[in-house]
């Protein structure tokens, strides 16, 4: 983070290693030490596009770990890590702005969960919040009964 911190410009050689730090941690609180700097200095955006990219193309693995990182993706974005989110600080909101991302997000989950034969990448699918598992279901729902 000391690297990030000192930087002004975007780094642009450590976001793929970032991500991909983020995703093959087999501790999903863990890999929010890679996931957070990234949204800080990438985007939330940017950061749930690459997972989602995952989500679609991955290995089981791989997709396991997007979806134990998508969880990270969702940190508070806080003014004492961050000049840009202080007073008066300076930052494109079209960065962090993922309403789309979100919808893609919740579609490639459904259709992991529909694919995943394991009971635990199921698990995984529908563990982050009641709220995500009740939009998942409406999606289903809509997708499925029109």
């Amino acid at each position: 983070m000391a690297l990030v911190k000192g930087n002004k410009s975007k780094p642009e050689e450590l976001f793929a290693p970032l991500m991909a730090a983020a995703v093959y941690d087999s501790d999903p609180s863990f890999c929010r030490w890679f996931v957070e700097p990234a949204v800080y200095i990438f985007g939330r955006r940017r950061v749930m596009a690459a997972l989602v990219d995952y989500l679609w193309n991955g290995t089981d693995a791989e997709r396991a770990g997007a979806e134990g990182a998508g969880n990270s993706a969702h940190v508070p974005l806080r003014a004492d890590r961050s000049p840009a989110y202080g007073p008066g600080g300076v930052r494109d909101p079209a960065l962090d702005k993922s309403p789309d991302i979100k919808d893609s997000w919740l579609e490639a989950s459904m259709r992991v969960f529909a694919d995943a034969t394991d009971l635990q990448m199921r698990h995984r699918v529908l563990l982050p919040a009641p709220l995500l598992v009740a939009e998942i279901i409406d999606r289903f729902v809509t997708l499925w009964l029109g």
